[in-house]
């Protein structure tokens, strides 16, 4: 993919560095020929998947590359890490709606504590940009399609109300101290090296596993719920665009980062299943899950005046490519 490049010899700070998106950004970077500082504390990431992100690296990429396992609860840790970054990229998250509903202050902890600790630090060392993971989940209760940033509904989920609540913080930050902060409302992100095990799996891994054990795969409500999926190859572009705008001038911005079109479960369990090749069991229907949004997907105009921002992944070979690392599994 053609990426965007920023300006030479930046120094990023990636926090969740080990995670999904974080992983893939980092990987990008480094192929770039940039400086990455890297954390994160593993509690929604995968060692195995770092340690293959780790030795896919060559030697000159790995001498870039500065890695700290911790925990950005840690307010003097997020000061220090700070210290001559040019941009940071902030992805560090407990990214689960269940898991928020199940654990709500954990949520808030790992989602609006390290946010509130990471603009301190920017404040007072002074990076060009900030650019944070926010969600389509801000859109809450909201019925209205496609969603445009100019909406903001009623939290369904303390996922939900933590995403909003650190759009508030950025926005706070960037008039108070001046801070040039982009926030990306991800849609439903998916690609290789996404987590498949455990109850919090996101749709695409979990089916993926489902299919690989030769279990049947749960479809939470009919299957006609609809949804924006969205390569994180995507992802990656939108945050590079992001940071180069973000470092241009002192900006607060939030941005739809998905593709427009409207899947529902159903038609994405049949494209898995065709593109899997073989599925042995049917699928399992069970009662949709408290804090699910029934229907979402992006309006993207905002980002593709802003930042330039446009998907260059279709959904049907971004998921052969996806099914295939899997399989690879």
């Amino acid at each position: 993919m053609n990426l965007p490049h920023p300006q030479s010899n930046t120094r990023f700070f990636v926090t969740g560095a080990a995670g999904f998106i974080g992983g893939h950004l980092t990987r990008a970077l480094l192929d770039q020929g940039h400086t990455v500082v890297g954390v994160d504390n593993f509690l929604a990431s995968s060692r195995d998947n770092f340690r293959a992100l780790q030795g896919a690296l060559s030697p000159d990429a790995r001498a870039r590359f500065h890695f700290v396992e911790g925990d950005l609860r840690d307010a003097d840790l997020c000061m220090n890490l700070m210290e001559g970054v040019d941009v940071v990229l902030h992805h560090a998250a407990l990214a689960s709606v269940p898991r928020s509903v199940d654990e709500p202050l954990a949520s808030h902890a790992h989602n609006v504590t390290t946010m509130v600790n990471l603009l301190e630090a920017s404040r007072h060392q002074r990076p060009k940009a900030f650019v944070y993971a926010s969600s389509s989940a801000v859109y809450g209760d909201d019925p209205a399609l496609p969603k445009c940033e100019s909406q903001r509904g009623e939290a369904l989920s303390p996922y939900a109300a933590a995403k909003q609540m650190l759009e508030d913080y950025a926005a706070l930050f960037h008039r108070c101290y001046d801070l040039s902060v982009v926030g990306l409302r991800y849609f439903n992100v998916f690609g290789p090296h996404q987590t498949e095990g455990g109850p919090y799996a996101a749709v695409i891994p979990a089916w993926a596993g489902a299919f690989a054990s030769q279990r049947p795969a749960v479809l939470y409500g009919d299957g006609s719920s609809t949804r924006d999926f969205v390569s994180v190859h995507d992802v990656v572009r939108a945050n590079l665009l992001a940071a180069r705008f973000a470092s241009s001038s002192p900006v607060c911005a939030v941005y739809n980062i998905g593709t427009g079109v409207r899947t529902s479960l159903l038609g994405l369990y049949e494209a898995m299943a065709t593109c899997w090749g073989e599925v042995s069991c049917p699928p399992t229907f069970l009662p949709e899950r408290p804090g699910d949004i029934p229907h979402s997907v992006a309006d993207i105009s905002l980002a593709q005046r802003d930042l330039g921002y446009a998907p260059q992944t279709d959904l049907k070979e971004a998921l052969g490519e996806t099914l295939s690392w899997y399989k690879g599994r």
